[in-house]
């Protein structure tokens, strides 16, 4: 395993993430520190990065380097975005980072950067077509894929950080700078060509710190009950109540917003701007957040150089895989459990008649149901519900993960705590309370015919006999043990499929 530290210095933060890589081509965020340096402030005045945001640059990345020192990181790989690639005196900046703070840093071509934030994208997210807006200090990208292919991408030399600036006229109220702001943007995408024939089922996705904030402030504004930015969907009329809320009040008052950074409290108004001018252009009705950008990117092409060209064909499966080697569960029984999990699925169909995407939430609570062993093993099952709710996996819905963590809850004899299950109303319907019942039956039968984690049991044939199912095993050994414990979840079966359970 090797250890290596990512710098993104944009023109408003600078990010340190340490991040591990594992032999076998996956990875995993261990640490991460952020601090706001302002690089492209008042650049446009004459295109020199000031002094004063240079010594603060310098300040953030010492620290990132002690901590990078500390961490055991075996190698650090910095790049530069907007503000480093336009400024003036860019050699003498880069010469004195490398003189005071040890640190190499490469200024990425828009062209460069596209790439990365589209691979972290594409290879986080199972959206075949999407539009992605992505809104950094100094430049906005918009980068349009179909068929996992990156078709059209375009730098607009301005962000959040760039248009407050070109736009803070003295007398002028809040709201009128949004909307200068806003007719700004529109006359710019006007110009991009190819974006007047985008398909119209193409997605919005919106990458970077102004959309992370806007989740923080929906998850209050809506109590939503997941910490998880990424894949979080929020609809037109979501955003436009609180850009309205926003962009009308000055900047004392933006800093007292809960979920609001103080930090970017002045900018994000500019950056909301950019998303309505945005959805006015194009028409959208939602978008769905990304919390994989720039950074993301660069971590896969390491983990994973072949991501350079190609991106992953299957991202759940990849981030489910990652999560099973970093908690530390036993792989060959996870693969034997979700196996069998399927094979149940697949031979109940006419039972439980769920549509196949339902396979989905079965496979994430099969791979991760034994996670919470990492914790105790005592009521692990438990402990797999939270770790599932607050992992970071790829590829899925919000309810989808809900779905998955209360099924996963479940492969032990447990009933569903209703205060658990009322917390998530917003995601989930009552209908799916039946779905996690049957689902979680399905793989508490699954995990014990392989309690022994010995693989005795290969594969399985259910019959339906009026009001039984025969369910006939193919072992390879003793199987008492596993046959006993599976023939335990016969009183939950009958409740979930009104039919009698026989293992042979």
């Amino acid at each position: 395993m090797e250890k290596i530290g990512i710098i993104d210095l944009g023109s408003n933060s600078a990010r340190l993430v340490i991040v591990n890589l594992f032999s076998d081509g996956h990875f995993m965020v261990v640490d991460e520190l952020k601090e706001s340096v302002r690089l492209g402030q008042d650049m446009d005045r004459d295109g020199f990065l000031k002094p004063a945001r240079v010594a603060e640059t310098i300040k953030a990345l010492k620290m990132f380097r002690r901590l990078c020192d500390t961490a055991g990181v075996t190698r650090i790989i910095a790049v530069a975005t907007e503000a480093v690639r336009k400024a003036k005196n860019q050699r003498s900046f880069l010469d004195e980072i490398q003189a005071t703070c040890g640190i190499k840093i490469r200024v990425l071509t828009g062209e460069e950067e596209a790439g990365y934030v589209y691979r972290g994208v594409i290879n986080t997210m199972d959206v075949p077509k999407g539009i992605v807006l992505e809104i950094g200090g100094g430049s906005t990208k918009i980068i349009y894929y179909n068929r996992r292919n990156m078709l059209n991408y375009v730098t607009l030399p301005f962000g959040a950080v760039t248009l407050t600036g070109m736009f803070a006229q003295e007398g002028l109220k809040p709201e009128e700078q949004a909307e200068k702001i806003e007719a700004f943007i529109a006359k710019q995408l006007e110009g991009v060509e190819w974006l007047k024939e985008i398909d119209a089922d193409a997605q919005m996705i919106g990458v970077g710190g102004s959309f992370r904030n806007l989740f923080k402030i929906a998850k209050i504004v809506h109590k939503y009950p997941l910490d998880t930015v990424h894949n979080y969907k929020m609809s037109v009329e979501d955003f436009t109540s609180i850009y309205d809320m926003i962009k009308v009040l000055d900047l004392d008052k933006k800093k007292k917003i809960k979920g609001l950074s103080a930090t970017r409290a002045d900018i994000l108004p500019a950056a909301l701007a950019v998303v309505r001018a945005f959805i006015n252009y194009t028409g959208m009705e939602f978008f769905t957040l990304s919390g994989a950008g720039l950074r993301e990117g660069i971590m896969f092409n390491q983990a994973l150089p072949m991501t350079i060209d190609k991106p992953i064909t299957d991202v759940l499966n990849y981030s489910l895989t990652t999560l099973v080697k970093y908690y530390g569960c036993d792989e060959k029984h996870v693969e034997h459990v979700v196996n069998l999990s399927i094979q149940l699925f697949k031979q109940l169909r006419v039972l439980h008649k769920f549509p196949r995407q339902y396979l989905k939430i079965l496979k994430v609570a099969a791979m991760l149901h034994d996670c919470g062993m990492e914790i105790k093993y005592y009521n692990h099952q438990r402990h797999s519900w939270y770790m599932i709710l607050n992992a970071t996996i790829y590829g899925v819905s919000h309810r989808e993960i809900v779905l998955a963590a209360f099924t996963a809850c479940c492969h032990k004899r447990e009933d569903i705590n209703v205060y658990d299950w009322a917390r998530y109303r917003d995601i989930v319907s009552e209908d799916d309370l039946d779905v996690v019942k049957k689902l979680g039956v399905m793989l508490r039968i699954a995990e014990s015919l392989d309690r022994s984690s010995s693989g005795v049991i290969k594969s399985i044939n259910c019959d339906i006999l009026g009001d039984s199912v025969i369910m006939k095993t193919e072992i390879d050994g003793d199987a008492a043990l596993e046959i006993k414990n599976a023939m335990a979840a016969s009183t939950e079966f009958r409740k979930s499929f009104h039919k009698n359970l026989e293992i042979l």
